[in-house]
């Protein structure tokens, strides 16, 4: 992360240090600078054009903390209205649709709906990844100072909410659903959290945002232990080949992004042939992404400013539009310099966070989010012991879990209270985590079969319960923060 905010001018140009890009100054094209999720993204915007115009409603649509969160649910009201409307055949027959690819004697093809569960959501876990690793080496979960306080707070939020749904459903064929009250949309939580309005203080999006990170984690063990049917020994052994090749790649310096991708589509393929869900696959390459800079950041200084200079160096004429050829030589090393200065996991998170906020949780809720309601007795949906349990583990579950390992943790010394939080705003959040959607409904679909009354119950009550959690956490944290002002 760069800082001091040191500018060097040349021209009609100024380098930006805190966030490595060359924008122009005012009065040319307006910069927006935009920070979504944790990650920086330099936008320049043209007010001149025609398309500009057209266009910026989407755009200031798109920088808002929660529009991907309300695309999300718009997805998961669509593929409600389609399942209970005359095209849900029509709907459900488009997700059964066989895809996939052949190669060689190699053949992966399996139903739409499958395959975005088990390969678009492999990128998804991915990102996730990308996010864990991050925090564990520079955020909220770097230092155990840091991360005590989230990280008791989602060992609360995971192991209450598994023991109310495995009290009501041991013994039940319902009892492998134990997993699915543990999980927290991060997406969908900050989201909400946004909506409350500026006001709510930073500290309370970074604990939510570091809440889930841990819960992230707890999740993808409890799915690589827990919901791993069979196990190809040999399958699973080449794959922790591919991956030793990979950390081998990293230590090399190997840095193309696209070297680890095509090394991990072979992982991918290893762990899904090998019985371990394929989503594993996405959070082992990303715990092998490079994150360093090939350029020392004090070095980089100099060398954009000495640069910037000789741009603008009088010498050099400015009597066209055109660059001089000089001035050609000197962009192509300030990119390269760019270039090292950065690391593959920025640039990667970057990149994927938008493909996963705004594609691939999207079509997962399209895909998985819809539930017929026509075909069920609601009466006994509502009180069958799955879904009592998920909407239980979820809306009472999770903030229990997380104030009771909180309180218990600031008594005995453990941990402390970030600076800016207090009670009133920890106990809106703690019911915000409640909303499970995307990972609860994952993990729904892989401890129930599709078509099961099991699962029909899951999805109607992590629908339910992430809808109360929004409701009631939105409003509590709303009100926390308009009492702060009076």
């Amino acid at each position: 992360m760069f800082t001091g905010g040191l500018q060097g001018v040349a021209n009609d140009f100024t380098f930006d240090f805190d966030h490595a890009c060359i924008v122009p100054l005012a009065p040319t094209p307006v910069v927006h600078n935009h920070l979504m999720a944790g990650n920086r993204n330099i936008q320049v915007e043209t007010e001149h054009r025609p398309i500009d115009r057209i266009l910026r409603p989407f755009q200031r649509f798109a920088d808002q903390e929660s529009s991907s969160a309300q695309v999300l649910l718009g997805c998961a009201v669509l593929a409600m209205i389609l399942m209970n409307s005359p095209l849900s055949g029509g709907f459900q027959n488009i997700l059964s649709q066989p895809v996939g690819f052949k190669l060689g004697s190699l053949e992966v093809i399996k139903p739409l709906q499958i395959m975005i569960n088990d390969g678009l959501m492999a990128l998804f876990f991915f990102v996730i990844g990308l996010e864990i690793k991050r925090e564990i080496l520079v955020g909220e979960l770097a230092s155990v100072q840091k991360a005590a306080m989230p990280m008791l707070a989602a060992v609360g939020g995971m192991v209450v909410p598994a023991a109310i749904f495995f009290a009501l459903n041991a013994g039940t064929p319902g009892k492998p659903g134990w997993g699915i009250p543990m999980a927290t949309d991060i997406a969908f939580a900050l989201g909400i959290l946004a909506l409350a309005g500026p006001r709510v203080p930073a500290s309370a999006k970074v604990f939510l945002a570091a809440l889930a990170i841990v819960d992230d984690i707890g999740a993808v063990i409890v799915i690589a232990i827990f919901y791993t049917a069979s196990i190809q020994a040999g399958l699973l052994l080449a794959a922790a080949g591919v991956v030793l090749v990979l950390i081998g790649m990293n230590a090399m310096g190997i840095r193309r992004p696209i070297a680890y991708g095509l090394v991990g589509f072979v992982l991918w393929l290893l762990v899904l042939k090998s019985g371990v869900h394929a989503t594993i696959a996405g959070v082992t390459l990303a715990m092998t992404i490079p994150a360093s800079a090939r350029l020392d950041v004090n070095l980089f200084r100099t060398r954009m400013q000495k640069q910037l200079e000789a741009f603008s160096d009088p010498g050099i004429g400015d009597e066209t539009p055109l660059l001089t050829e000089e001035q050609d030589v000197i962009l192509r090393t300030m990119e390269s310099d760019l270039e090292m200065v950065g690391t593959p996991l920025q640039t990667l998170m970057t990149s994927f966070h938008t493909l996963s906020a705004w594609l691939i949780m999207p079509l997962f809720a399209l895909a998985n989010a819809g539930l017929d309601l026509r075909t069920m007795d609601l009466a006994s949906s509502f009180s069958g012991s799955v879904s009592i349990g998920v909407m239980l583990g979820l809306t009472l579950g999770k903030p229990i879990g997380i104030l009771l390992f909180c309180f218990i943790g600031l008594k005995l010394g453990w941990a402390k209270m970030p600076k800016g939080l207090r009670w009133s705003h920890l106990v809106p959040v703690a019911i915000l985590a409640g909303v499970g959607f995307t990972m609860s409904l994952f993990i729904g679909g892989l401890a129930f079969d599709p078509g099961t009354v099991q699962y029909q119950q899951a999805k109607l009550g992590v629908l339910c319960a992430s809808l109360a959690s929004g409701a009631i956490g939105y409003a509590l944290l709303k009100r926390s923060v308009q009492k702060r002002l009076a």
